[in-house]
């Protein structure tokens, strides 16, 4: 059983909330007290028979003692204190204080992790109020609902003398204009929870739900793999989507995925990535197109990659999220990204080491590509298609990296030469 240099420090924590005294605990397990001493003051190293004795006089684990309840906290500890604003706490301490105080280093882990996660439900939350014109379209409804309601409540409230049949209309539209509005809330509330309800209020995009019902199936089929049942096995499933839209949005999904698999067989595929994941080498190796190769190192098995896909308006039509990288549900996105980089300048491989900002901020390999096609031939137009593989990276914090964001809104990083609006949230340096 491992031994930390702190076991001592929980040894003597453990006794004093106990309430046993040195002498009695050292006589118990069969040590002299000035040894027990020692070993609460992490000067000896206690052996695996006296740990156990201890452990069971004080009616702890043993591995307690010896490990700690706190070692998976050091992490979210360690990446607090380099997020954190100002004096920088004693990182070369942190053993110390989650050997000797476990309370308050599991309520600063919980805290950071809240942080996180409320920064996160801003983001998500600001990209639906700000773009998406169906919640817009819902909050007007409730606020006309509002004003009938306040309205209505006035004239009944400082008319004395109305007459009976007209006092009988104002309830009725009282009533009805009240029920408008608790519909309109349930809604709204279901809408912005992200509940099951959203599909049955019709609230949802059908990009949005063709999104969540991939990532519900993992962003993969293996119907859909050299030998499989093919696309037609996936018929049932797509038909569980609410909207006709998603439904159609999915149907081109299954077809394209399928094209990817027949052009870039998994096991060759998977093979050929044992020599390197170069996208441009990869389509160089199996006779077809770059964004083929994004596709499918992004819809792979287990794939870690995040991808990002936009038409030549520059409009995301596709979003596999990866964590710590914030896609914005609606509306425009970063324009450092190197996606629009490579949307100006087709045929064009773009690639950057990426700094996503928060309070453990998080790096990312970014690479993006876009290709031309010209359906129409000649008479036609050209049509840009653009992607973007997003990746952790590897590289030490230490060295530079582009600083980019998920929409200005709400970016705070000040003096981004890129902003369009102010951010709403706290800008940092």
């Amino acid at each position: 059983m491992p031994l930390t240099g702190l076991t001592g420090s929980r040894v003597r924590e453990r006794r004093l909330a106990a309430g046993i005294g040195q002498a009695d605990l050292a006589r118990a397990v069969g040590i002299s007290a000035s040894y027990l001493n020692l070993i609460e003051h992490n000067r000896r190293r206690i052996s695996e028979a006296v740990l156990a004795k201890l452990a069971k006089i004080l009616g702890v684990d043993a591995a307690h003692l010896a490990e700690g309840a706190e070692g998976g906290l050091s992490p979210e500890l360690r990446a607090a204190a380099t997020a954190a604003q100002g004096p920088k706490p004693e990182v070369e301490r942190l053993d110390e204080f989650l050997g000797r105080f476990p309370g308050w280093a599991d309520l600063l882990a919980g805290q950071y992790r809240r942080i996180g996660h409320l920064e996160r439900m801003v983001a998500a939350l600001n990209d639906r109020i700000g773009h998406d014109p169906h919640l817009s379209q819902a909050l007007h409804e409730m606020l006309s609902a509002v004003s009938s309601v306040r309205s209505t409540a006035a004239i009944l409230a400082e008319t004395e003398d109305i007459d009976p049949g007209w006092r009988a209309r104002f309830h009725a539209n009282l009533h009805a204009d009240s029920e408008r509005l608790a519909a309109g809330a349930e809604a709204l509330v279901a809408y912005l929870d992200g509940s099951e309800q959203e599909a049955d209020t019709g609230v949802a995009a059908p990009q949005e739900e063709l999104e969540t019902w991939l990532a519900e199936h993992g962003w993969h089929f293996s119907e859909l793999e050299t030998g499989g049942a093919g696309p037609d096995a996936l018929k049932a499933r797509i038909a569980d989507l609410a909207s006709g839209a998603a439904r159609s949005l999915a149907r081109a999904w299954v077809a394209q995925a399928a094209e990817d698999a027949r052009h870039l067989p998994l096991a060759q595929f998977e093979a050929a990535l044992a020599d390197g994941n170069d996208p441009l080498l990869l389509a160089q190796r199996f006779g077809c197109d770059v964004l083929r190769v994004f596709r499918r190192l992004a819809f792979r098995p287990d794939a870690t990659e995040g991808l990002v896909l936009c038409d030549g308006s520059g409009a995301l039509i596709m979003r596999k999220p990866v964590d710590g990288f914030t896609l914005p549900r609606q509306g425009a996105a970063c324009p450092l990204w190197p996606l629009y980089a490579a949307l100006s300048c087709p045929a064009h491989p773009v690639a950057a080491v990426a700094e996503m900002p928060g309070l453990n901020p998080q790096r990312f390999e970014l690479r993006a590509y876009c290709a031309l096609s010209y359906p129409q031939g000649f008479s036609g137009p050209q049509v840009r298609d653009a992607a973007m593989l997003i990746a952790p990276s590897m590289v030490e914090r230490t060295g530079a990296a582009l600083a980019v964001g998920s929409s200005c809104r709400i970016c705070p990083r000040a003096g981004c030469v890129a902003r369009r609006e102010p951010s709403i949230i706290a800008e940092i340096a």
